[in-house]
């Protein structure tokens, strides 16, 4: 899954890292590259404090979504790859039935974007269960 990020650097100091889709996650780094292999650290223990806490996982908000927010003004975007399935624990096996076209989609999509077909399910599951969960 792909989150994104904010960075912003001041001339002396370290790379600062927000994640806005997860209030309260913060990173930081001395070079680019290592703010961003931290935030990815930073993301996956944030999210597993919320699974821990038996809290939902919010849903992502689309880049153009962020930029809006006055008060991400000034910083830098990017994207972090954050491999969830170091969450999920064990896999389980099963077996389900979708329309070809659905699943033709899903194989198109996964393959363009690194992924699997059970981790496109997985996480289409994860951010369902949060956006319904978040409008309840």
């Amino acid at each position: 899954m792909r989150y994104p990020v904010l960075l912003h650097k001041d001339p002396q100091s370290a790379y600062g890292v927000s994640v806005p889709d997860l209030p309260g996650c913060f990173s930081a780094g001395s070079t680019l590259d290592e703010a961003l292999n931290q935030a990815t650290e930073a993301i996956l223990c944030h999210l597993e404090g919320l699974l821990l806490d038996g809290e939902p996982i919010p849903a992502l908000l689309t880049l153009e979504e962020h930029q809006s927010k006055p008060d991400h003004a000034g910083g830098m975007w990017a994207f972090v790859d954050v491999d969830l399935s170091k969450l999920s624990g064990k896999s389980k096996r099963i077996n389900i039935t979708l329309p070809e076209r659905v699943l033709y989609l899903m194989d198109q999509y996964a393959n363009e974007h690194g992924e699997t077909r059970s981790g496109l399910i997985a996480q289409a599951a994860i951010e369902y269960i949060a956006m319904r969960t978040d409008a309840e």
